[in-house]
Formats: structure tokens, C-alpha cells, sequence
């Protein structure tokens, strides 16, 4: 595939297919030519908030007035145009005020404040055959002096201002405000010094099989790590280059304690009721094998516990310098499926995020439910504030192959995936900037460069 610079950080590339066939065609056939088209991103990270209403739009419904919305589209280099956002669609009105909706100025322009910016509008129609009532063009630099005589737009049909002479224009459009404002990253944050806080909840319950037997979910073999210890370890060995003291919470839920046989669903591993938390990854299994021998498999399968006591941790320190990250490992059907939502809304509000990894193959839609991607969980008719829940099953990622190393790592970068997103959106919510990085301690002589340590890698993990 050849591609080709012009220097300024455009890059054209082009495919040329010889032999594509179309569905039902004639095998080996030349059915046409694909060209891939793509430019390189700008590195702008500011993002555009800005609110449109519009006057005296032509009347496009036989039984109504219309029912107008917008079309924005970014210029490209080559003279075509990309769609980059469309707004509500607002009915039966002649006179509409869009809402206010916020567009990363990469997606606008690229970066590029005198690049056109193509508008359409259109009368929207139930059958997808949309009307069109006219267009302008404006830039980002234009955009940007805000609410002003210069950002009055006459919307023009090109066909009936060709048509009819004395054709002025299919009605204006204002733009009511324009802010602007440099968009903060993870990363941000992380170089702030925020610090995740990472929690571990393991599924003790009597579904997953006695733990001597090589059938269980627990099976503690000599010679490989089970199911539970392998999601651990995947989603531990990143996590906790986020927390400079290495020092993790761990929990157990769904057993029996010795001695007296009482029923838990919110145990120290270490069996510290003071003190839950483990020195790294390599604490936690220690724990977790320690407390496999020591405590009896039950039940129910319970949610609620662990993630309040999370929430409980999280509440104390919300200024941003803290969050904290629950990984619940679990086996079956969620038995207090009501609680833990009631829970999970409380803590959409806190510093947190809970990730749920799956194992074995039980039916897991309980857990799609509280993942919330596609409707947010609510709770006696309250809604989460954000969505800080990400679940997958570990069945998704097991490699028949035997290559534990890359499906360990497929999986790390899916659980891991929503989180920088779930933190920005916390730090947003709460009006809370990135901390300025920490200047670097002051030395009487500066260190060779053979002895600079390397750049910590982590940051690309998650």
C-alpha cells in the first residue's frame, strides 16, 4: 500500500484492489478500485461548547411547519467534507434553539482554525428522506469571536437561489455562545500525582467447586495458576504501577470463617481485620491461597459488602489526589442483584471504579445489566451519575492455544480500557484540574546519560 507525506503532517494513502468481487459476481473479476484516504490528527486537545438557534426556516411539512436540525461537517485537505456532529432534532418549528453541545476542536477543524466549516440544515422526516433547507459556511476562528453580527448566517439553497431571482434565503441562523476550553487527559491527572487505589474482591462462594479438585475454579495446581489467579495477576501487574506503595486491599465474599463458621462476604484475604491490604500482586495470591485452605466455600454470591466498603474508602478523600479501582472476580449469578445497584449508584458519585471479570460458564447477564454501556443503572428511581462499572468474562479470553501471555494481555486492556474515562469523567464532574507535576528533586551534579533510568512504560498500559 503506498503512502505518501506532503510534509505537513498529511498523509494520502491509496489500495488498489485487482480482484475484488462483488456479491454474486463473476469469481476473480476486476469489480472496481478502493482508495483509503487518511490525514494525521493535530495534538489540539481543546475542546468547543457552543449553542444554535435559527429564524424564519422555510416551511418544509404539508400538515406542520418543520422539523429542523443541523449537519456540521470538517473540511478535508483533499476538498471533500467529513461529518463531525449533528444535533437534536427539534420539531414543528420554524424558529428552533438547539441545546449546547461540546465538539473537540480536532473533530471541528484539526486543529486548523481557518479551515471551512460546512453547515447544513435539514427538515427531518420520519422515513429517513430528509429535506434539505439550506447551508452555510464558517471556520473556527469565525466561531470563536462568539455571539456577534458576524456569526448571523443566511442559510442558502444553491438550487432554488438559481431558480427563482428574487430568492434571498431559506432563513438565518445565530450562533448564541461559544466557549472554549483545553481538554484534560489521564495522563494529566496521573503526572498530577492522583494515585489509583486498587482493590481486590474474590468470589468465595461453593459454585466454584471444591478447591482440591482439578475441576474447581480454584484448583490450586502445582504447575499452573487457575482461572482467579490469572485475571488477578493480568489486571494487577498494570494497576499497580499507579500506586506508588504497592499496598492493595484484598477481599473475599461468600464463606464460611473459621471458627466458628460464620458466614462473610466481606473478609481480609490476610485475615487482618485491621489492616486488609497485601505488599503487591504476589501478597494477594499468597492471601488468596492461604485463605482457600483455611475458610469453607458457601454462599450466597453477594456484591453489596465489598463495594460499599470500597465506597466507604473512596468518600474520605475526594479532592482528586486519590482513586480508587474494585476488581470483583466472581463465578455465578449475583444473589443481592437490588442492593448492589442501590450501592453502585451511591458510588457513581465517589472517586471509583469497579471492574467484574467473570469466570466460569455461568450465564453473567446480571452482570451486562450493572456494566451499564447501553442503560445506565438506576436504583429506586435514582440514576447512576456516571458509568463506573465495566464487566467481561474471562471464557472471552482464554487462548486454546495455550498462550496464556496475550490473552492475559487482551484481557488487561479490556477491564482496563474505561477507566481513564470513568476518572476524567469524576475530575470534570467535580470541577477538579490536574495537579502541575512535581518538580524533579535538585542534584549537585547531573547524572550521566548512561545512568538516566528509563521511561517508565506504564503509561501506556491502560
Amino acid at each position: 500500500m503506498p503512502a505518501v507525506s506532503n510534509g505537513s503532517g498529511l498523509w494520502m494513502e491509496s489500495l488498489r484492489t485487482t480482484g475484488l468481487e462483488a456479491s454474486g459476481g463473476v469469481p476473480g473479476k476486476k469489480c472496481g478500485t478502493i482508495i483509503l484516504s487518511a490525514e494525521e490528527l493535530s495534538n489540539c486537545r481543546d475542546v468547543a461548547t457552543m449553542q444554535f438557534c435559527a429564524n424564519k426556516l422555510d416551511k418544509k411539512d404539508f400538515f406542520g411547519k418543520s422539523d429542523p436540525f443541523l449537519v456540521f461537517y470538517r473540511s478535508n485537505e483533499d476538498g471533500t467534507f467529513t461529518i463531525c456532529h449533528k444535533t437534536e432534532v427539534m420539531k414543528n418549528t420554524l424558529n428552533p434553539v438547539w441545546q449546547t453541545f461540546s465538539i473537540p476542536v480536532r473533530a471541528l477543524c484539526n486543529g486548523d482554525y481557518d479551515r471551512t466549516i460546512k453547515v447544513e440544515v435539514y427538515d427531518w422526516d420520519r422515513d429517513g428522506s430528509h429535506d434539505f433547507i439550506g447551508e452555510f459556511t464558517t471556520s473556527y476562528r469565525e466561531l470563536a469571536r462568539g455571539q456577534s453580527q458576524f456569526n448571523i448566517y443566511e442559510v442558502v439553497n444553491p438550487k432554488k437561489k438559481m431558480k427563482k431571482k428574487k430568492y434571498v434565503n431559506s432563513g438565518t441562523v445565530t450562533l448564541l455562545s461559544f466557549a472554549v476550553e483545553s481538554e484534560c487527559t489521564f495522563l494529566d491527572y496521573i503526572k498530577g500525582g492522583t494515585q489509583i487505589n486498587f482493590t481486590v474482591a474474590i468470589d468465595f462462594t461453593a459454585s466454584n467447586g471444591n478447591p482440591s479438585q482439578s475441576t474447581s475454579l480454584h484448583y490450586m495446581s502445582p504447575y499452573q495458576l487457575n482461572a482467579y489467579a490469572l485475571a488477578l495477576t493480568a489486571v494487577g501487574e498494570i494497576i499497580q504501577h499507579y500506586d506508588s506503595d504497592k499496598m492493595f486491599p484484598a477481599l473475599g465474599f461468600g464463606a464460611k470463617l473459621p471458627p466458628d463458621g460464620r458466614v462473610s462476604h466481606e473478609f481480609p484475604l490476610n485475615g487482618n481485620q485491621e489492616n486488609p491490604s497485601c505488599c503487591g500482586i504476589d501478597g494477594i495470591l499468597e492471601a488468596y491461597h492461604h485463605s482457600l485452605r483455611t475458610v469453607q466455600l458457601y454462599g450466597p454470591t453477594n456484591f453489596a459488602p465489598v463495594v460499599t466498603h470500597v465506597a466507604r474508602n473512596a468518600a474520605t478523600v475526594q479532592d482528586g489526589s486519590q482513586y480508587s479501582v474494585l476488581l470483583i472476580i466472581t463465578d455465578g449469578v449475583i444473589s443481592d442483584m437490588a442492593q448492589t445497584k442501590e450501592a453502585i449508584v451511591n458510588a457513581a458519585k465517589l472517586p471509583m471504579s469497579i471492574i467484574i471479570i467473570g469466570v466460569g460458564q455461568a450465564e453473567f447477564d446480571a452482570m451486562v445489566e450493572l456494566d451499564g454501556d447501553d442503560v445506565r443503572i438506576s436504583s429506586r428511581g435514582k440514576l447512576a451519575e456516571r458509568d463506573i462499572v465495566q464487566f467481561v468474562p474471562f471464557r472471552d479470553y482464554v487462548d486454546r492455544t495455550g498462550n496464556h501471555v496475550l490473552s492475559m494481555a487482551r484481557l488487561a486492556r479490556d477491564v482496563l480500557a474505561e477507566i481513564p474515562d470513568q476518572l476524567v469523567s469524576y475530575m470534570k464532574a467535580q470541577g477538579i484540574r490536574p495537579r502541575s507535576p512535581p518538580l524533579a528533586p535538585a542534584h549537585s551534579a547531573p547524572e550521566s546519560p548512561a545512568r538516566t533510568p528509563p521511561a517508565s512504560p506504564l503509561h501506556t498500559h491502560i
